[in-house]
């Protein structure tokens, strides 16, 4: 980071893409000024790219083989006139836009999380042909990488992929024939593969297909961010405040995604509608109603993840709207209703702050949520409870009702943790005592679960807690969960030793929801991988320190740590009844009728109190977890498309990753 006494650097773009700019209503607001934290960008043979702590842009364009010239930033002059001026034909000013929405888009995760994001890391094979991962700096960003209707994070590359199209519209009325769409200046777009990245970081493995809610989670949960960043845009806020005349459940830009993407692939307005859709019958836009039979039928990633969608943003609706009434009942003389005729500019600009306030406490708290979810095979009404659970930690006293407006909302279309068996703000927030018998009183302190951790939680906080750099945080972070020398016990070490090899497995087990059998034959018969150091093989996959500020001032400060087993698992549907058969190793070669079940856990640790607060798990032991799985994987499950959940080594992801499949336009 610069010692720049600049805090910002302010950046022109669009707030939505260059087709809103060619409208006479939405010309003045498309035009937007970016400001996102100052950072210095690397020096390069005499020229600045745009190449900085968490992110470099490539502009080499395959098509036709060129490299184009570099934006530079740290230009005085561009500097001085906030960047360059919106152009589609500008490969410098492409440059500056991804730049913009990739940084404003990491900065909103970060205030949320309570610390530096980290993209995931790199895997690799060494020359003793033994797994290893490698700390990646900075994710690359292509703007002109392909020459089609796509945009996709790429894993392995840890890249994003812009591509560029010409135009196939609807009809003459929504459009102009043969011009080129560049993907990388849609706001929606490039937030939306940025959020694909960081979510990788956060949770490597929700892109396993292990249910039909994991792939169509990482798309709603890219959409959402995208959407609720239109509400950071305060001329484009107010302009559909005043168009609306404050009924944002009627038709606007708010609840659009990708408008342009969506009328040149040949669709009506956006690609993705957050709160009504085009009826072609009644050739006008409807409002979506909730219908809780979408969530049994809908399988594609991309429908079931607009199920989620749309029952996030009509939380907010609900709560902007019960915010907005008393405002509402002042301007109308005590009716509620309007008069005709153009807002006030002083009501619009009310409605607009709560409007914006509202969309960036959501956005917050789906953010904060990711901490509370399990690491491995989410669902919908996982993602409800972390919701619940996480508010809940942050502010007591909830005012305006915010999680019961996300629950009404969820239930509409039939979204609940299946295992509970009621649904209340009390049930759906995890315990904050996982298991009253942790600590049996009978076990020595040296096998007492939160007194082994006691040690680690202090080391830790002081080591990592004032640390800056991504880098540095990366690598000690690593020692502390593997151990680097004889004076720093390693998180493994520290949990084999004095727990797992000890008394206190008895309450691990059920704690975590891993296996820990006490022999290699064990492990066999089990289907656990054996390992010589942990007897049974597991992963601690992410400690993170967060340090967050709630409403109230108050400073909560976690440790979160993620445990991570596989298990190799042989079974059979007869009858429509499904029976294990036996186990295998998984990292062998997957038998015929074979699932490799991946199960983890998420404890939080409250370092005010040095106390375990939360444990949620996916446990690895759970026999109707098991059979989903195999249901959901050999399509057994109704209504379900195979050719959508699963693909052969030939496909675009066997090439590409699953994101590039995912975001082809030919596979809507």
């Amino acid at each position: 980071m610069s010692n720049s006494p600049i805090p910002y650097r302010k950046l022109r773009g669009y707030a939505f893409d260059p087709s809103l700019s060619l409208q006479l209503e939405t010309i003045d607001v498309n035009a937007i000024v970016y400001k996102i934290p100052w950072e210095s960008l690397d020096e390069q043979e005499g020229k600045s790219f745009p190449r900085g702590e968490y992110v470099e842009i490539v502009d080499y364009d395959p098509a036709s083989e060129v490299f184009y010239p570099p934006v530079d930033l740290n230009n005085h002059m561009l500097i001085l006139q906030e960047g360059l001026s919106p152009d589609v034909n500008n490969p410098q000013f492409h440059q500056q836009m991804v730049y913009a929405v990739t940084m404003t888009t990491i900065k909103n995760f970060e205030q949320a999380l309570g610390r530096k994001i980290q993209w995931s890391d790199r895997f690799y094979i060494d020359d003793e042909q033994q797994l290893r991962s490698a700390f990646v700096e900075r994710l690359r960003i292509y703007p002109h990488a392909l020459t089609q209707a796509n945009a996709y994070y790429n894993p392995s590359k840890k890249a994003l992929l812009f591509g560029y199209f010409d135009t196939v519209v609807a009809s003459t009325r929504l459009g102009v024939p043969s011009t080129t769409v560049f993907t990388c200046l849609s706001h929606d777009i490039i937030a939306h593969e940025t959020t694909h990245a960081i979510l990788d970081g956060l949770h490597r493995r929700y892109i396993e297909p292990s249910n039909p809610d994991t792939r169509a989670f990482h798309e709603a949960f890219a959409d959402l961010v995208a959407l609720f960043q239109h509400f950071t845009f305060p001329e484009v806020l107010r302009h559909q405040i005043a168009k609306t005349r404050g009924d944002l459940e009627s038709q606007n830009l708010l609840g659009q995604l990708a408008q342009e993407f969506g009328k040149a692939v040949g669709s009506y307005g956006s690609l993705r509608d957050a709160i009504g859709r085009y009826d072609k019958e009644k050739k006008q836009w409807v409002l979506n109603e909730g219908d809780p039979y979408d969530y049994q039928s809908k399988m594609g990633f991309h429908e079931r993840g607009s199920i989620l969608v749309a029952a996030v943003f009509n939380a907010f609706l609900s709560i902007y709207k019960r915010k907005s009434r008393p405002i509402l009942r002042i301007a109308s003389g005590g009716s509620g209703i309007l008069a005709e005729g153009e807002l006030h500019p002083d009501l619009v600009n009310e409605l607009a702050n709560i409007a914006a306030k509202t969309a960036g406490h959501m956005l917050r708290m789906c953010v904060r949520a990711l901490d509370y979810c399990p690491p491995v095979d989410i669902t919908f009404g996982d993602f409800l409870r972390a919701l619940i659970t996480a508010d809940l930690d942050f502010v007591a006293e909830d005012n305006h009702d915010y999680r019961v407006a996300f629950i009404e909302a969820f239930q509409k279309r039939g979204i609940f943790p299946k295992d509970l068996k009621n649904i209340s703000v009390d049930s759906l927030s995890y315990p904050t005592n996982p298991l009253p018998h942790l600590n049996e009183p009978q076990l020595p302190d040296e096998f007492n679960l939160e007194k082994i951790f006691v040690n680690f939680l202090r080391e830790f906080r002081q080591d990592i807690g004032y640390q800056t750099d991504r880098k540095t945080i990366h690598e000690l972070t690593a020692q502390y969960i593997a151990g680097s020398d004889k004076t720093r016990m390693g998180l493994h070490r520290r949990i084999n030793t004095k727990f797992i090899k000890g008394p206190g497995k008895l309450s691990f087990t059920p704690l975590t929801g891993l296996l820990f059998p006490s022999s290699e034959a064990e492990c066999i018969n089990k289907g656990i991988i054996y390992s010589r150091a942990t007897v049974a093989r597991y992963q601690i996959g992410n400690v993170w320190l967060a340090s967050r500020a709630a409403p109230d001032g108050k400073i909560v400060n976690h440790v979160i740590i993620t445990m991570i087993q596989k298990r190799g698992v042989i079974g059979t549907v007869k009858n429509d009844q499904f029976k294990i058969t036996g186990y295998f190793n998984p990292t062998e070669d997957i038998p015929e009728n074979g699932l490799v079940i991946t199960g983890g856990c998420t404890l939080i640790f409250d370092l005010d109190t040095l106390c375990l607060k939360y444990a949620i798990k996916k446990d690895i032991d759970d026999l109707r977890r098991i059979e989903q799985q195999f249901r959901y994987r050999n399509y057994l499950e109704d209504g379900q498309d195979g050719q959508s959940m699963y693909f052969e080594n030939m496909t675009m992801e066997a090439i590409d990753g699953p994101f590039a499949f995912m975001h082809n336009h030919a596979n809507h």
